[in-house]
């Protein structure tokens, strides 16, 4: 059986944590493995971490605010010294997205720029269970941080938003963020004003950055040597039929039995429920975007039962129709149009 392994974090992050938590000895962190600067720790570990820091359910809304905030470069490991060396915002924004998996496995950066704004998203990529909504609110606080750092102390988003719903007072995230907050949102993200993402800064120096970005492509090219169970399912999925499939089939390719890869996936923070719901996602996307093909015929590509539980499932996975989102990517405004429009009225039996 081929030895998995799990979805990991940098220890520099683990360390960032610790650190900007009042009680610095919650997760009994000693020199050992955590000592070296390319130390990784199993997800499993770093959520454990996060209990010992958080306390009880509700026990610290707002561990995660300060944790990002207070993330400093040494925080990030080298993509910390990538954004140091930025010649823009822009720049940093690049940088998160690509080297992002050496600071955490367990969450995908992206950015999607617009005519006027650019909208940088945090996914987790482990199954949402496993996270504590404050692991979140460290990433997109620690994307605000590591902006300032660049662009100066008083600079700030447009917006943030949150997919979990707040448990705390509004007043510490207007505060740390700096712009208004959304929660319950169909995404963790910021949204930054491509004027302020284009503004060159200085100091710049170009061949310390070049020197850093080379040694951050050369860890992530070692790091993605290295796939975990959890991606190369997700990788088989990309190019599965998606209905009917079940753990068996995914297992085979794999060489593991359905037990084994579920017992797999959930020590890596994830599950086959998950990982399909994702690819779920990620191929209507696709369809919506590329072709015009009625919900009702969309529907059986991605494994659901008709349009009406395409409608519920995509509505859940983006906070908008089908409609409106390939309105959207395809620049239609008003009604949009008549194709996919039709089968979002029709009813039909739930999720397959």
């Amino acid at each position: 059986m081929p030895s998995i392994e799990p979805s990991t974090v940098a220890a520099s992050y683990a360390r960032a944590v610790l650190n900007a938590t009042a009680d610095a000895a919650a997760g009994g962190a000693g020199p050992g493995a955590w000592a070296s600067p390319l130390a990784r720790l199993p997800f499993t570990e770093v959520r454990a971490l996060w209990d010992a820091v958080i306390g009880a359910p509700g026990g610290d809304p707002y561990a995660g605010l300060r944790v990002g905030d207070a993330i400093t470069p040494g925080g990030l490991h080298v993509l910390g010294h990538v954004v140091l060396t930025s010649a823009s915002l822009a720049e940093a924004a690049e940088a998160a997205v690509r080297y992002h998996p050496l600071v955490s496995q367990a969450g995908t950066v992206t950015a999607d720029r617009g005519s006027e704004t650019t909208r940088i998203r945090y996914r987790p990529t482990v199954d949402p269970a496993t996270m504590h909504p404050q692991q979140v609110e460290a990433v997109v606080a620690g994307m605000v941080r590591a902006a300032r750092w660049i662009a100066g102390d008083d600079w700030a988003p447009m917006s943030a938003s949150f997919t979990h719903t707040r448990t705390g007072s509004a007043e510490p995230y207007a505060r740390i963020l700096g712009c208004p907050v959304a929660f319950d949102a169909a995404e963790n993200a910021i949204t930054v004003a491509n004027r302020d993402l284009d503004l060159p800064r200085a100091p710049h120096d170009p061949e310390l950055g070049a020197l850093h970005r080379a040694y951050a492509d050369r860890l992530l090219r070692e790091l993605s040597a290295s796939v975990t169970l959890a991606e190369r399912v997700r990788q088989w999925l990309d190019h599965a039929p998606l209905d009917g499939t079940g753990p068996a089939d995914a297992g085979r390719d794999v060489h593991l039995s359905p037990r084994t890869l579920r017992r797999a996936l959930q020590e890596e923070g994830t599950s086959w429920r998950a990982l399909l719901d994702d690819a779920r996602h990620r191929r209507t996307r696709r369809l919506l975007e590329t072709t015009d093909l009625p919900l009702d015929r969309i529907a059986p590509l991605v494994g659901l039962s008709g349009a009406t539980a395409l409608v519920r499932a995509f509505s859940r996975w983006e906070g908008v129709t089908p409609g409106t989102y390939r309105a959207r990517a395809s620049g239609v405004t008003g009604s949009g149009r008549a194709a996919s429009r039709a089968p979002e009225r029709r009813g039909g039996p739930g999720p397959g």
